[in-house]
């Protein structure tokens, strides 16, 4: 990397212990607040989480090769805590490891002149996220963010990552709350940045969608001064934007709005096989072929005789939702300098996520693996993604948390979507979900079969008895709830 302890300690404002002069201007090899993943010359951040206290693995790390520990506590204090050891090597005392974390991530971020993508969004930032490094890396040496480490421990932890043989580092971006997002920016410093559309997502703090439009825009706050802004042209909240602090935005999409400059078009095969298009590149009118802020790009291409490039696109990933975030990812590409041909190249070959809409196929049935995470949007594309297979359909739906006082009516439209589109059996689990399983019942009369289960352990039990009438052979299966409500269990369930 890039840093050294020197930089380390003035970006945290710590005090140094037992560092030899030599070392502190000399480069670390890694940053790390997991010690099973210290190296050589390494720094390790003791944080204090919920169950684990960092500070009683700083003596493993320095027996790994660490040359310095980042820590809130003496060794005195830890001593007292855990008992005496050996003595620890150089030390940066901080007051908050944490803000550490954060604060040296920034100092680091500063110093690289890689091109970072920051990707937010209510729904399909992961996916988009995909999309995006699979198209770059047609032409650039990408780093991505890794599961779902996208909040305020992550985003520093995947910059802290980037090394100098990267030229492109695509960062998602995750919040709750207002305030949030800005201190992502701050760390990340986006010259790209991406936002997927929005929808119902942390109600409880964000209020409505203006609410959470306001709170992620908050992305804007430290971009690049030459920075590029892409949007969803399809979202009505983001459609209206005409410019962000002096940045005309970019637009992409399914071809439905005049202000899209690139988008995917002639969708055929939305099922579970993913989908084929067309993509489309406008020109600029004011500028032609090139980019209509003045960034390094292509805004478009046009054949000999004054008509656009139509590339065909294959989209692995199945339903239109899919579709849309290889929209976003086509955008990014353009402005990023990559052909139709690279960019074609790249969607083709990405390939899901576990827990994101990834496609199981099992012996006896086929499981839609979306039981990361759910709100009113994803929790929709999903089932209109279940209702476009040619076999049995079975929804198992878990709460959707965090939706404010809206909660029941966002359930409730849910169990009448699922009967409208012909789902054949519904599972409904948790207290919230009650209303999807009313509704259910109430607008699929006696047509749709449903069920309610107070907790997820109770849906197991039932499994585990044997019960064949819940997912029946040959059936397709999506199985989708908030991450709280413990989904992955039941997707092991089933799966063994």
């Amino acid at each position: 990397m890039d840093l050294t302890i020197r930089e380390i300690a003035e970006a945290c404002g710590g005090k140094l212990f037992s560092v030899e002069e030599t070392d502190s201007d000399s480069c670390v090899s890694s940053v790390v607040i997991d010690s099973r993943m210290v190296e050589p010359r390494g720094v390790f951040i003791a944080t204090i989480g919920e169950r684990v206290d960092g500070h009683s693995f700083i003596r493993t790390a320095f027996d790994q090769g660490a040359i310095l520990a980042v820590t809130q506590k003496t060794p005195e204090t830890v001593d007292k805590e855990n008992g005496p050891g050996k003595s620890w090597g150089s030390y940066l005392l901080v007051e908050d490891s944490f803000q550490a974390l954060k604060d040296i991530a920034e100092a680091y971020r500063r110093k690289l002149s890689v091109k970072v993508v920051g990707i937010t969004g209510s729904v399909g930032k992961t996916s988009t996220k995909e999309f995006i490094a699979g198209v770059l890396s047609e032409k650039y040496r990408v780093l991505k963010t890794e599961g779902n480490f996208n909040n305020e421990v992550g985003v520093p932890l995947t910059l802290l990552r980037i090394r100098r043989e990267h030229q492109a580092a695509v960062v998602e971006m995750g919040i709750s709350d207002f305030g949030e997002m800005h201190r992502l920016s701050k760390m990340a410093r986006p010259d790209v940045c991406v936002m997927t559309n929005i929808g119902q997502s942390h109600l409880n703090n964000l209020i409505d969608r203006d609410g959470i439009l306001k709170a992620k825009s908050e992305i804007f706050d430290c971009m690049a001064e030459d920075g590029v802004i892409c949007l969803n042209g399809e979202d009505d909240k983001l459609s209206p934007i005409r410019e962000i602090r002096g940045h005309r935005p970019h637009f992409f999409g399914l071809g439905r709005n005049p202000e899209e400059e690139v988008y995917l078009t002639d969708i055929k095969g939305r099922g579970l096989l993913g989908s084929d298009a067309a993509l489309v590149i406008r020109n600029s009118p004011d500028q032609g072929a090139g980019n209509r802020s003045g960034e390094s790009g292509r805004a478009g291409q046009t054949s000999a005789d004054g008509t656009q490039t139509r590339t065909p696109v294959h989209i692995p990933l199945p339903g239109e939702h899919m579709v849309l975030n290889a929209a976003a990812a086509a955008c990014v590409a353009n402005v990023l300098g990559l052909t139709e041909k690279e960019t074609a190249a790249g969607i083709a070959r990405v390939s899901s996520v576990s827990g994101r809409t990834n496609i199981i196929k099992m012996s006896h049935y086929t499981i839609i693996d979306d039981c990361y995470n759910a709100n009113p949007a994803s929790m929709k594309a999903a089932v209109e993604l279940l209702a476009m297979a040619d076999t049995e359909k079975v929804a198992i739906l878990g709460d959707m948390l965090n939706l404010g006082v809206e909660t029941d009516q966002y359930h409730g439209e849910i169990g009448s979507l699922a009967a409208r589109l012909g789902i054949d059996r519904i599972h409904c689990v948790g207290e919230l979900s009650r209303h999807m399983y009313r509704e259910a019942v109430e607008q699929g009369k006696d047509r749709i079969k449903a069920s309610w289960f107070p907790d997820t352990n109770a849906l197991l039990e039932q499994i585990a008895a044997g019960r064949a009438d819940l997912v029946p052979d040959g059936s397709t299966v999506l199985i989708k709830a908030s991450h709280d409500i413990g989904f992955a269990g039941v997707l092991e369930t089933l799966c063994n």
